[in-house]
């Protein structure tokens, strides 16, 4: 039976409700009075359901899906503004006794080359991410509790934290490991961590075991409990996601709101991001036979949809992404990108091509940090290098009444511009440099308190003697 209030995994993501969910968007998708109804609901910014949303998700009326876009837009705009928060992958080993079918990682595979990084190795990948900008990670790793156990994962982050590198420091390292036990994500609290994300994958569970043939991953309950037991650990923020591609979109995009709303309802905190991947080609890995795949119109509405249906979320693209598919979904709704990404082990330090059989998967945006820095500018975004809820204790149901109520612009407008001009002046190339500093000229003035505005212009004084890190 569906509760969205259960622990148990088959009950708060429950099969019968996301296929009378499915059939019930289908019997309403031309019921224009139903869906208008929707959009007005959605205006207020306080999301709908993931029936309402799975509604407008099947009716493919053009007028409809111009409506649910400028209302996407207009929830980003309210609730972070210009801001793209910019951040990178780390990837610390790949190896793993799991057998996902669609991951390079998978055990059997002979052919990719393995490697996991050094304390030594890993510190030289921060200091060249700290070189490019970087102030924000995502620890990755595949599942080995014997080569990747909880305390190589724990001594990696207290060595990434340690590293400060001229002018550089890695504020705040998000957590992207396996599931795992309470008792290990109390420890990752203790480590200081941001986000604790995990993907899901896909939620219809008979296809989930099928290409988790083996490894710990299998067990579907474990794995879609696993952000029950870290927030139960006292993580506060955690990211969830599927990889589009590998089941009918329609079934994960209702099990992934139905997961966010689970959280709301048990916790009172949904997830502080969501990110949405789709399923890449990847060494030994043939997309082709992943029947699933969304094209980039299909993709496009379903981060609208993200969007109106949990407004205070942050939504999260990687370099799977092209520029130009990256571009359109930033006007609906994407508030964190990645930059200057690479998806190998020890692919920072040294040139990608030298451990190209250690990646994850093909990276379509290859462009350095400054020239996506330098392409967000020139598009009217605000780069923010900010970690300051983070640090300062905004988390959790904290963080959300700020987002839920729109007040979260009056700390993240003057730190994204900190931020980003401390990048200008330690980091960016010239003609950056110029954008860069047009901008924070120009959105200083828009800081509606005149306080804080003065204090951010003030700071922003005092990083010209060499003084960084000020924060709100």
């Amino acid at each position: 039976m569906y509760n969205a209030k259960s622990s148990v995994a088959q009950e708060f993501i429950n099969h019968e409700e996301i296929l009378s969910t499915i059939e019930y968007a289908r019997n309403n998708k031309n019921n224009y009075e139903m869906i208008n109804d929707i959009l007005q609901e959605a205006e207020q910014m306080n999301g709908i359901s993931h029936r309402q949303a799975a509604v407008l998700l099947e009716c493919d009326d053009k007028e409809v899906l111009t409506k649910i876009y400028n209302l996407a837009g207009r929830i980003k705009e309210r609730i972070y503004g210009k801001r793209i928060v910019m951040f990178a992958p780390l990837y610390l080993s790949n190896y793993c006794v799991n057998g996902c079918t669609y991951c390079p990682y998978h055990a059997k595979n002979t052919t990719i080359t393995r490697k996991q990084l050094s304390q030594e190795e890993i510190a030289r990948e921060v200091m060249a991410l700290q070189d490019m900008g970087h102030k924000r990670l995502a620890l990755e790793s595949g599942e080995d509790p014997h080569r990747n156990s909880i305390e190589y994962i724990l001594e990696s982050i207290k060595t990434i934290y340690s590293i400060h590198h001229k002018n550089g420091a890695i504020r705040r390292v998000n957590v992207n490991i396996a599931a795992t036990t309470k008792e290990n994500y109390k420890k990752l609290v203790e480590a200081g961590i941001g986000t604790y994300i995990l993907f899901q994958e896909t939620y219809h569970q008979k296809t989930y075991e099928e290409i988790h043939p083996t490894g710990p991953k299998h067990n579907y309950a474990y794995h879609t409990e696993a952000m029950d037991r870290a927030m139960e650990a006292g993580i506060d923020d955690v990211g969830i996601g599927v990889l589009f591609g590998l089941y009918d979109h329609m079934y994960d995009f209702v099990g992934l709101m139905m997961h966010a709303e689970h959280l709301e309802a048990k916790f009172g905190v949904g997830p502080h991001t969501i990110s949405i991947p789709r399923i890449r080609p990847a060494d030994d890995i043939n997309v082709d036979e992943f029947s699933y795949a969304i094209d980039d119109a299909l993709f496009k509405k379903i981060v609208a949809l993200v969007r109106i249906c949990a407004p205070y979320t942050g939504i999260i693209i990687s370099t799977r992404e092209s520029q130009k598919s990256r571009e359109e979904v930033l006007k609906i709704g994407v508030s964190q990108i990645s930059g200057g990404s690479k998806t190998s082990v020890g692919g920072y330090e040294k040139d990608e091509n030298s451990d190209e059989n250690s990646k994850q998967f093909d990276v379509d945006d290859n462009r350095t940090l400054d020239e996506v820095v330098n392409w967000l500018l020139k598009l009217g975004y605000v780069p923010s290098f900010c970690t300051a809820c983070y640090r300062a204790g905004r988390t959790g149901d904290r963080f959300m009444r700020l987002a839920k109520s729109g007040q979260i612009v009056n700390v993240c407008q003057p730190n994204s511009l900190m931020t980003l001009n401390e990048y200008l002046i330690d980091y960016a190339k010239d003609e950056t440099k110029i954008l860069a500093q047009n901008v924070i000229d120009s959105e200083l003035e828009m800081i509606p308190k005149e306080k804080v505005k003065n204090i951010a212009k003030d700071y922003i004084l005092q990083m010209e003697s060499g003084k960084r890190d000020f924060r709100f």
